[in-house]
């Protein structure tokens, strides 16, 4: 009786391929897993950084084309006073001035009245720097933002009233989820002070330079934070010289 040699595959020798090649796929998605992982994190990362340097070049490029504006201020009932001052709101948690720059369309179309202000992040998260923007079309389209003045009680200067920056749907979030924001701005004096900053402007010209202070709400050593960025300010004119020649 003849015997056929049949060369096969035994079935331990199957399981073993089996096992190997479930190992080895196993494998390679993990490393794909963690790969795609680490794409998502380097993204998201570039994508803060770059919100960071939006920021600081959005607040430069602004001030950069700051507008020596004046504005008539009226009384809380739209009553004229009689009182002008120089359009520009410094204080620590906002601010407001005219510039030829605009987040939307750069420098092209009409300057635009801008509106810096701190308020609470989504869900109550941190807080959030917002702009608004409001075309500017001449002393007319100031009425209603000075709505009155009063007297610097440390240095007897007439400081003048705002009315509140509220949010609005197309307002610009420049920064959100951080734990705080300063501004400061910085006076020129004579001689032996020469200089200082302060949170409240209120002096009779503009600032020499403002400083913007943001802490991030969860400091990250890989990510690109925005702490102090401060910003020369090169305008001097008066716009109310034309009224005392």
């Amino acid at each position: 009786m003849r015997r056929h040699n049949q060369r096969g595959v035994t079935l331990l020798e199957l399981l073993i391929a089996v096992t190997l090649m479930s190992l080895l796929s196993g494998g390679i998605l993990y490393a794909l897993r963690v790969g795609i992982q680490a794409l998502e994190k380097t993204n998201n990362r570039f994508l803060a950084n770059r919100r960071v340097i939006g920021v600081e070049r959005a607040l430069q490029q602004q001030l950069a084309g700051l507008m020596p504006v004046g504005a008539d201020c009226l009384s809380p009932d739209g009553a004229p006073t009689g009182a002008r001052t120089r359009f520009f709101e410094g204080r620590a948690q906002s601010m407001r001035f005219v510039t030829n720059f605009s987040l939307n369309e750069s420098s092209r179309g009409y300057p635009r009245i801008v509106e810096y202000s701190v308020i609470p992040g989504k869900d109550n998260i941190g807080l959030r720097l917002t702009v608004n923007e409001s075309v500017y079309t001449g002393p007319i389209s100031l009425m209603g933002h000075c709505v009155g003045m009063s007297l610097d009680p440390e240095r007897g200067f007439p400081l003048p009233i705002f009315r509140r920056i509220e949010p609005r749907p197309d307002s610009f979030v420049l920064a959100d989820k951080i734990a705080g924001v300063r501004f400061v701005f910085l006076e020129i004096l004579p001689p032996p002070v020469l200089q200082r900053w302060t949170s409240v402007w209120s002096a009779p010209a503009w600032p020499a330079a403002i400083r913007m202070e943001i802490v991030p709400l969860d400091a990250n050593p890989g990510n690109l934070d925005v702490a102090t960025v401060t910003i020369p300010v090169r305008v001097t004119a008066d716009p109310f010289k034309k009224y005392a020649d």
